[in-house]
Parts: structure tokens; C-alpha cells; sequence
């Protein structure tokens, strides 16, 4: 397996892994501190989390299967996602528990994760396309 394989592949997994750990730290020791509309943006930036974790594993293995570095970039864009989409929510719903989070640079960072998502699953399907086009 290629050093970039592993990379993007473990990130999956430590993506996974990650939104595990913090879904039960939300449900077990953030339920009685949040409001609950809070825990409900806490739970939401989890399951982003999670799925994109998934697709970073799913575009990896893509690429190894039609031998193409492409998916490497779908990869990168579901990473900035959870970073900037479920990183920022997870901030969004501590903000009563940290004092002076700057939520006004913090807000418009959750649409453009969520941008990077849609690009990223837009490019799996072009990636695919051409792959499969090609070697037809």
C-alpha cells in the first residue's frame, strides 16, 4: 500500500474513531451542561463526522482499485469538511461552556465545510466517470 494510501486511509479511521469518542462524551458528559438544541448541533457535527470519515476511506480505496491519485483530492475535500463543518459546530455548541469564542469568524465556517463536502462528493462522481470512461 502506498505511504499516501495510509495516510488518507488512517485518517478515515481516526475520523471514525474521533466522532465515536466525542458522540458518547456528548451523550454521556455534555447532556446534563448543553442546552438541548446545543447537543442537537454537537450530535449533527458526530454524524457528519462519521460519514465523511467513511468517504475518506471509501475514496482511498476507489483510487487503489482504479489505480487513480484523483481520489486522493475528494479525500482532502471531505477532510476540510469535517474540519471546517463539524469543527465549527462542535465550537458553535460549546460557546456557553468557553467563554470568548469568537462566533462571529466561527459561523460562516460551517457553510463552507459543507461546501467542501458537496465538491467532494461532486468530484467522486466526475472521478468515477472519467475512470470508468477511460477504461472502457
Amino acid at each position: 500500500m502506498k505511504k499516501s494510501h495510509k495516510y488518507w486511509i488512517n485518517s478515515g479511521f481516526i475520523n471514525c474513531l474521533l466522532a465515536v469518542v466525542l458522540g458518547a462524551f456528548a451523550a454521556h458528559g455534555l447532556k446534563s451542561q448543553l442546552p438541548e438544541s446545543a447537543l442537537s448541533t454537537f450530535q449533527t457535527g458526530v454524524q457528519y463526522q462519521f460519514m465523511h470519515g467513511i468517504a475518506i476511506i471509501l475514496c482511498i480505496l476507489l483510487g487503489m482499485h482504479l489505480n487513480s491519485k484523483l481520489f486522493n483530492k475528494s479525500a482532502a475535500l471531505f477532510m476540510a469538511g469535517i474540519v471546517l463543518f463539524s469543527g465549527s459546530l462542535y465550537l458553535l455548541s460549546l460557546r456557553s461552556i468557553i467563554n470568548g469564542l469568537p462566533t462571529s469568524i466561527i459561523g460562516p465556517l460551517t457553510p463552507l465545510g459543507g461546501l467542501c463536502f458537496i465538491f467532494g462528493w461532486m468530484s467522486l462522481i466526475y472521478f468515477t466517470t472519467k475512470q470508468t470512461l477511460h477504461n472502457e
